[in-house]
């Protein structure tokens, strides 16, 4: 795997997990965008929780699938053969 392979795959890797770990922390405590900026952006009605939690379930399985392709991408060009399937 390439240097820029590497660093390509770690880097859609933690962008996956902070926008997993934020997916879950949204669905625990809904309200943490109005305590962490003080701001109330729906008026408490729920909707904009809903529309970042949405976000992030569809950023994490974003970064998931590219960094598993980019994964792929890199052991197939190295002529490793992939082990996890």
């Amino acid at each position: 795997m390439s240097s820029v392979a590497r660093a390509r795959f770690w880097l859609e890797v933690a962008l996956g997990a902070l926008s997993g770990g934020l997916f879950f922390t949204t669905l625990l405590v809904p309200e943490w965008i109005e305590l962490a900026f003080g701001i109330d952006p729906d008026r408490g009605s729920g909707a904009f929780e809903i529309l970042i939690t949405v976000g992030f379930l569809t950023a994490t399985i974003a970064c998931g699938v590219r960094a598993r392709l980019e994964h792929r991408r890199a052991q197939t060009a190295s002529g490793c053969p992939d082990t996890v399937r």
